[in-house]
């Protein structure tokens, strides 16, 4: 009878995988047979939005475009449309752009190499470490806000991580099992814990599984000593003046007058700001005669 490898069953971090092996969310991008276009579509929608609003549109979007190719070839006006309510419009474009380069440079298949990752348009280090890991099982440190604040606690004991830092790779390899399986698995785990357990309000200590370990909670679970952590509004901001705009030409079947868009908003002078940066962007376009409609 074969044995599993040998480890040190009660390091931290191989305890963090044994609990993510009960306790680990059943979201559809982690189910066995999702490829990397998969991950990658998930990582990029989850950037600053909330897993519960992010699930029904990836659905969509991998029944619609299930390839690089399949979204390849399709209009920015669609996947625009096909965006909705997720917020930051732009992540949609750079979707699509990251589509056609991987069809241009790697017959489109999703690379594996973190490298050739990054070059896509609108992949920085975490989404290419992410993709690596969570696509292709490779054994990649992946830190994102919740990892850092996992590490933060445990190691450093630190009520909050602060600003990222170059060493944050590093600490979070320190804690990775040495098995490649389970190293990969220890990305998302460490993850998890930050998502449902070591959270950013107060902590659910009670059921972390190295709570007795943590040198936060072995140093008495000290105040954070920082500025606190500012709270980001939306009501009145341009991010909402956007998204109504936005709101206007999804629903539009052909491009539509100003005064369309006028209606959505009070404040000319923040309207006006808006869309010209919705234009700049290139999520808006403006026809010869003055209309406006989205991207073609």
């Amino acid at each position: 009878m074969s044995s599993s490898p040998s480890r040190a069953d009660d390091s931290p971090g191989e305890v963090i995988v044994d609990w993510y092996a009960g306790a680990a969310r059943d979201l559809p991008w982690r189910r066995p047979g999702v490829d990397a276009w998969a991950v990658l579509v998930s990582e990029v929608m989850l950037q600053q939005t909330p897993v519960a609003r992010v699930e029904p549109v990836w659905r969509e979007w991998m029944d619609r475009w299930p390839t690089p190719a399949a979204l390849a070839g399709v209009s920015p006006a669609e996947v625009i449309r096909a965006w909705g309510k997720l917020g930051y419009p732009r992540r949609a474009l750079r979707l699509r752009e990251a589509a056609v380069a991987v069809v241009d440079r790697h017959a489109g298949v999703v690379p594996d190499d973190v490298a050739a990752l990054e070059a896509l348009p609108g992949v920085g280090t975490y989404t290419a470490r992410a993709v690596a890991c969570f696509g292709y099982g490779h054994p990649q440190p992946v830190v994102d806000t919740n990892v850092r604040r996992v590490v933060a606690r445990l190691v450093h004991g630190r009520a909050e991580a602060g600003n990222a830092r170059a060493a944050d790779l590093a600490d979070i390899a320190a804690l990775t099992p040495p098995d490649p399986v389970r190293a990969a698995r220890f990305s998302v785990a460490a993850m998890e814990l930050g998502a449902l357990v070591c959270v950013a309000g107060p902590p659910r200590c009670g059921a972390c599984p190295v709570r007795d370990r943590c040198a936060w909670v072995l140093a008495g679970s000290p105040p954070h000593d920082g500025p606190p952590r500012r709270v980001q509004k939306f009501a009145g901001t341009d991010r909402q003046v956007r998204g109504r705009l936005l709101d206007v030409l999804r629903a539009a079947h052909a491009p539509v007058p100003a005064v369309a868009l006028d209606a959505v908003w009070d404040d000319a002078v923040q309207r006006s700001r808006c869309l010209g940066s919705l234009l700049t962007d290139g999520l808006v376009e403006q026809t010869d005669d003055g209309l406006f409609t989205l991207p073609a």
